[in-house]
């Protein structure tokens, strides 16, 4: 009996630590359900609709702007500080971006740019769920916000920062 008590423990002792899931592969794939599927193809053509959106509009040599072509009103926050938005500009980018010019969106907006590549992204994923039902999402839950989500932010402050900077130099816009 003293020898299988021991036995035990050394088995005990010698157990190999569990493999993180993200190196483990799944031997069945996850699949999306329909209604998923269905939403992820609204997604892919919501975004679609955006670019082609921006890519019909002409983007104001100004810097901001652009979004009076689609019937909405100046910037209040503008009119009233004399400091651009968070968001002034980003319309410009997207236009600027959709036209192939990367150089004038990024300037113009960098945060604009980077949502517009995030829409572009966006749409050929979505696309990809919508036709195949795989999941690809499983594999950015794994990674802590803390390296996608707090980047992001800290780039979109900088991107407004640099938008004030050029706006009260008088350097915002790209000539068209």
């Amino acid at each position: 009996m003293a020898r299988l008590g021991s036995y035990t423990g050394i088995l005990m002792t010698c157990q190999t630590p569990a493999v993180p899931i993200i190196f483990s592969p799944r031997l069945d794939p996850v699949r999306t359900p329909w209604n998923g599927r269905i939403l992820a193809l609204g997604l892919s053509l919501t975004c679609l609709l955006v670019l082609v959106t921006a890519a019909r509009l002409k983007p104001s040599p100004a810097g901001i702007g652009t979004h009076t072509a689609l019937g909405l009103p100046d910037c209040q926050w503008l009119l009233k500080t004399g400091v651009p938005c968070f968001s002034c500009g980003m319309t410009t980018s997207f236009s600027w971006f959709a036209r192939g010019n990367f150089v004038a969106s990024f300037y113009v907006q960098p945060m604009g740019m980077v949502l517009a590549v995030l829409a572009v992204v966006m749409f050929w994923t979505s696309l990809y769920v919508a036709f195949t039902g795989r999941a690809p999402h499983q594999l950015i839950l794994q990674i802590p916000p803390r390296y996608h989500a707090i980047p992001l932010v800290a780039f979109g402050i900088a991107a407004w920062a640099w938008k004030i900077f050029i706006h009260l130099h008088g350097i915002d816009g790209w000539p068209v």
